[in-house]
């Protein structure tokens, strides 16, 4: 399976729209399959734009090296090359001092080479020497390099020929210019998702562009075919619900990881999606709203009264994270919202939660039973307050939760928490959430 994973030298690089770029120029001839080291669930619905395969997240603090081996060879199944785009710098992880969480662990799980993305501005032998100590560092199989926002053909062959003295055995992928081009719009939890603003046109042009300015064939040469297949391990808890699960999915929520959706098709659930901001009501057993930017639509979600009666006369389950939970509270700072939860909540400048997250169910619950240890992610910049729930179905072991190391409000046919969940990090969402009997 032929697979190469491009990461940053830091989280500066231009890393997501370069190797989307490369991803769009590759699918003219090949079929792509992309990936995300990390939690992050912006950065693939931009890779599923241009490779027309839905994106899917590596992750080491998620999964074991067996599982991230079964993912990989589940999804890279019948498609000819695989591109995986790294996280931050390609050594950064939770710890100073080991590779969890990292492009590392990612690239030596699955014997992966790689192509390191420098910022070259306004510099040539210190690029160099950069890349020189990042191939020293780790055990990592750095194969080739692309230099970032250089500066005219000068700067190149100054490049050129300080890699060729130095560095004789790294292949130069290419030269980006500082072309505006290359810009993507962002915001505070990172890029503009791609549900809420047409993204083809851009990527279209990105990927014209990687086609003017790197040797894709190098690409193709590095990405190593040397794969050796495994026995698959399972992935997630099976136990079969042939229930009708309504996610939200819209400008204002899409927040998602894609595998989520595969583990609950496993399970047998019937999948439809509906719009809080459009629709008026959903046939469901049980309704999922996921992460997204409520707080950018608040005006809108609250106009929407025939959704809000609609969830509030709902008798099957509620599930809702991070935005989602916010959606659910009485209001989102001064704009009324649907009022399921007994508290509020305000958006602030500050980071609130931004980790990997760690939790013991303290109950039998749809996210699984009591006792089990789960994994997941928090990122957010709301808080809530007014808080007069107490009935918390999560202690955060790691991470920070809603108050108090607390996540998870269970009330009536509700549960709502900051924790994303990923069905490998957490292997019983799928089940319990469609077997899971609130009343």
């Amino acid at each position: 399976m032929k697979r190469v994973l491009i990461s940053g030298v830091s989280s500066e690089v231009g890393k997501t729209v370069i190797t989307t770029g490369i991803m769009k120029a590759l699918s003219k001839k090949y079929n792509v399959q992309g990936y995300k080291v990390g939690p992050d669930y912006i950065d693939p619905s931009y890779h599923k734009i241009a490779t027309n395969n839905p994106s899917i997240n590596l992750d080491s603090f998620f999964m074991s090296e067996e599982q991230i081996k079964t993912v990989f060879q589940r999804y890279s199944k019948n498609k000819y090359i695989s591109i995986i785009e790294g996280v931050r710098g390609l050594y950064e992880g939770i710890s100073p001092i080991d590779s969890v969480g990292s492009s590392e662990s990612i690239a030596k799980a699955l014997s992966c080479p790689v192509i390191l993305i420098v910022n070259a501005k306004s510099i040539t032998r210190s690029a160099i020497a950069t890349i020189k100590g990042f191939i020293s560092f780790g055990n990592v199989n750095i194969k080739g390099v692309i230099f970032n926002f250089v500066r005219g053909e000068k700067h190149i062959k100054k490049l050129k020929e300080a890699m060729n003295y130095y560095l004789p055995d790294i292949e130069i992928i290419g030269f980006i210019p500082r072309d505006e081009n290359f810009k993507v719009e962002g915001r505070h939890l990172g890029l503009v998702p791609t549900d809420e603003k047409n993204r083809k046109e851009e990527i279209d042009r990105w990927g014209k562009l990687i086609e003017k300015y790197l040797d894709l064939d190098k690409i193709v040469e590095i990405a190593d075919e040397d794969y050796e297949e495994i026995d698959e391990v399972p992935l997630w808890e099976i136990n079969e619900n042939k229930k009708k699960v309504a996610v939200a999915y819209d400008k204002a929520f899409n927040f998602y990881y894609h595998i989520n959706f595969d583990a609950l098709k496993e399970n047998k659930a019937k999948i439809k999606f509906f719009s809080p901001l459009e629709d008026k009501e959903v046939d469901a057993d049980i309704i999922y709203i996921g992460g997204g930017y409520p707080e950018i639509f608040k005006e809108e979600l609250s106009k929407n009264k025939d959704m809000i009666n609609f969830l509030k006369e709902f008798d099957g389950l509620i599930y809702a994270e991070c935005g989602g939970l916010m959606y659910l509270t009485k209001k989102i700072d001064n704009t009324e919202m649907v009022g399921l939860l007994n508290c509020s909540s305000t958006m602030t400048k500050n980071v609130q939660g931004l980790s990997y997250v760690k939790a013991k169910i303290l109950k039998d619950c749809c996210l699984g039973k009591k006792g089990k240890i789960i994994k997941g992610h928090e990122f957010h910049y709301s808080k809530l307050i007014n808080i007069k729930e107490n009935n918390f179905s999560l202690k955060i072991l790691r991470g920070r939760g809603i108050v108090n190391q607390y996540d998870g409000i269970f009330k009536g046919n509700v549960l709502a928490g900051y924790m994303h969940q990923h069905c490998v990090a957490n292997p019983y969402f799928a089940s319990s959430l469609l077997n899971f009997e609130w009343k």
